[in-house]
């Protein structure tokens, strides 16, 4: 048989402190009365003095505007570029340059709104007034009859269009037939409508040579040498002098 002896330990007992209490009473406390006590005056100014940026401690964040970087970013470019050693002028640069660019914005969109609203044609709108106009070709065949086109033959030529002038030269020549009562202009009718229009045999084979030099000249997709053009002025004008008659 088997004994097993297990250790005991004695707790030991701890002493109990007891609190002292203590009771004061107005008799105990000592009062200085060596020193007379007067309240404290503060300056009536004291807010304004301190109100100054040295005295402020809150820390604001600059936040910059996305022109404010631009801004920086492109005056950054100008003191790489041109060497410019202070930040300073070369955002000063920077400033100068974004203004130049806007005034020449203001001004050109200035001068797009007067050229629509003045002319439509184009006309510088500090130049000289002028009557000549720039015609379209949707409104020569629709005012076929008040057309000058003399003169707008004449200002084509000075231009150097002389394809623009074979057409000019075969509107005209359309607008004499019909003030002669040949043929009833409209705008949807084609050379051929025409050609059948046309009583006069003479006049139908000049015509019909008219017509064919216009298809070459004003459709065929090739610079045109200038004798040709003369053979062509030559034979329009040659019509038109018969229909003065």
């Amino acid at each position: 048989m088997l004994l097993v002896s297990v250790p005991s330990w004695s707790q030991d007992s701890l002493p109990v402190v007891k609190k002292e209490t203590h009771h004061y009473t107005e008799k105990d406390i000592k009062i200085d009365q060596g020193t007379a006590l007067s309240p404290l005056h503060f300056k009536t100014n004291l807010k304004a003095k301190y109100n100054d940026s040295d005295y402020h401690y809150e820390v604001k964040l600059n936040d910059k505007s996305l022109w404010d970087r631009f801004t920086e970013w492109l005056a950054y470019w100008f003191k790489k570029i041109f060497g410019i050693n202070d930040f300073k002028d070369s955002m000063n640069y920077a400033e100068i340059t974004l203004k130049v660019i806007a005034c020449l914005i203001v001004i050109y969109v200035i001068y797009l709104i007067a050229k629509v609203i003045l002319n439509k044609e184009g006309q510088w709108v500090f130049g000289k007034s002028t009557t000549k106009k720039i015609i379209h070709d949707d409104d020569i065949e629709k005012n076929l009859i008040h057309v000058d086109f003399e003169k707008l033959i004449k200002e084509t030529l000075k231009s150097g269009n002389n394809r623009l002038a074979v057409r000019y030269y075969y509107l005209w020549v359309l607008k004499k037939l019909s003030e002669k009562n040949i043929i009833e202009w409209h705008a949807e009718k084609t050379n051929t409508d025409y050609l059948y229009e046309i009583k006069s045999t003479d006049l139908k084979t000049d015509f019909q040579y008219l017509s064919y030099l216009y298809n070459y000249i004003w459709y065929g997709e090739f610079e045109m040498p200038d004798h040709t053009f003369q053979h062509a002025k030559k034979a329009f004008e040659t019509t038109l002098q018969s229909l003065q008659k």
